[in-house]
């Protein structure tokens, strides 16, 4: 058997200089929600596969890890389907549902949880996409407002401005206007998902882009012209009041309108840092759990979204059978520490690394005064590393600086 030194492939090793910047932004992360009171949770990495393959993750269904039975249980399968018990998690909204339907009765209403940890998908590893990643969310459990919306985007947009991002866009939108406009179209409602995959290649393959694989899926030329024609005069900071006015009368609740119209302008009068907040009819979110207004941030140097969420008030209802709202946003934290890395982003206020550098031939009694010296340093709350000076100290040193030591003692010291 011939041994294997490199990792499975988008599944990424991290460098100790990576873990730094990756645990400086963690903790940055916490800080910042904890300030909006979400409270940390964590969900186990494995769930059951009925609950993974429940039609609510959309696309990423078709991506998931599947973990073999064991024992007994996998000798006695005998279908395909029978020999997968649970699969590793794609993202955190779903076994987030599963555990508050388990412990709702031990959380407060509302319930402001933060969820960090690894997620995998079967997907074709890119710039800031990978198999194994981080995942960061925030959601808001049993709020049924508009406070759960403007919270949570204010949150987000504050966590990305403390790390110096800016110019960045928020796009809102709202999947019940999407499904009026196709429902004022004629589509049947078997047909939205399908629709709405398409519709969200927009800024990829452009209108006529969306006319032509409508078209080449089967749908009705009428239909089609009818919902293109809601795209083609789309004004930059277009309310969505103007945008639906007079088109999806009888097809959508007003009250949608007015309460994203609320939304947009909370989250601009509240949320921090320099950022557009916008109305955006061609937004759809790949999940099907969505239920109500969905969002998403895109960062100026960087070609897709870097954050996304939305209300998904029917998905913990399915364990519990009573409908509790819920919203949720989710901030891609590889994308964002791929961007830190572009942008050569320095870790401030790092406490003082130091480096003891000891003579291989030292003696015991100058030894310990090394270590007494670097007690001492550890004692006034910086960071000491007592390490044997290797022939080629310029390289230790610029291997130790990549690590964040920026002090340099060679004891016994040279003379």
């Amino acid at each position: 058997m011939q041994y294997i030194k490199t990792p499975m492939k988008g599944m990424p090793e991290q460098l100790p200089a990576d873990m730094q910047l990756r645990e400086y932004l963690l903790g940055k992360i916490k800080t910042t929600y904890s300030g909006y009171g979400f409270s940390l949770i964590e969900t186990p990495a494995i769930e059951h596969i009925e609950n993974l393959t429940s039609k609510q993750g959309g696309e990423n269904e078709k991506l998931i890890f599947k973990i073999l039975k064991r024992g007994e249980k996998l000798a006695k399968a005998d279908s395909t389907d029978e020999l997968c018990d649970c699969g590793l998690r794609y993202d955190l909204t779903v076994p987030l549902a599963r555990f508050y339907a388990n412990n709702m009765a031990q959380l407060p209403t509302p319930f402001k949880a933060m969820q960090i940890g690894s997620v995998w998908r079967a997907d074709r590893p890119q710039r800031g996409r990978f198999r194994q990643f981080t995942q960061c969310d925030i959601d808001i459990l049993g709020e049924g407002s508009c406070l759960a919306e403007i919270e949570l985007i204010a949150a987000t947009a504050s966590m990305l401005a403390q790390l110096d991002f800016s110019h960045f866009k928020v796009k809102v939108n709202d999947r019940r206007i999407l499904k009026a406009m196709a429902a004022c179209c004629g589509f049947a409602e078997a047909d939205y998902d399908e629709i709405f995959i398409i519709l969200d290649k927009i800024d990829k393959i452009g209108l006529d882009g969306v006319k032509h694989e409508l078209l080449e899926a089967g749908y009705d030329t009428g239909a089609v012209e009818r919902y293109c024609a809601f795209f083609e005069n789309l004004g930059k900071g277009m309310r969505c009041t103007e945008f639906c006015a007079g088109r999806l009368d009888g097809f959508l609740d007003p009250a949608v309108l007015t309460d994203l119209e609320y939304i947009i302008d909370c989250a601009r009068a509240t949320a921090t840092g320099e950022m557009e907040i916008l109305f955006d009819p061609t937004l759809v979110r790949g999940m099907s759990y969505y239920t109500g207004p969905i969002f998403e941030i895109e960062l100026p140097d960087f070609g897709s979204s870097v954050a996304g969420g939305g209300r998904y008030d029917e998905m913990i209802g399915k364990y519990t059978n009573v409908r509790v709202p819920a919203c949720g946003f989710s901030i891609g934290f590889e994308r964002i520490i791929t961007l830190l890395k572009e942008r050569g982003y320095r870790i401030p206020d790092q406490k003082k690394r130091t480096a003891l550098l000891v003579d291989k031939a030292i003696g015991r009694e100058e030894l310990l005064a090394v270590l007494q010296r670097a007690a001492a340093i550890r004692a006034a709350g910086e960071t000491a590393l007592v390490v044997y000076r290797a022939k080629n100290v310029r390289h230790q040193k610029e291997t130790l600086e990549k690590e964040g030591y920026t002090d340099f003692l060679e004891l016994p010291e040279r003379r």
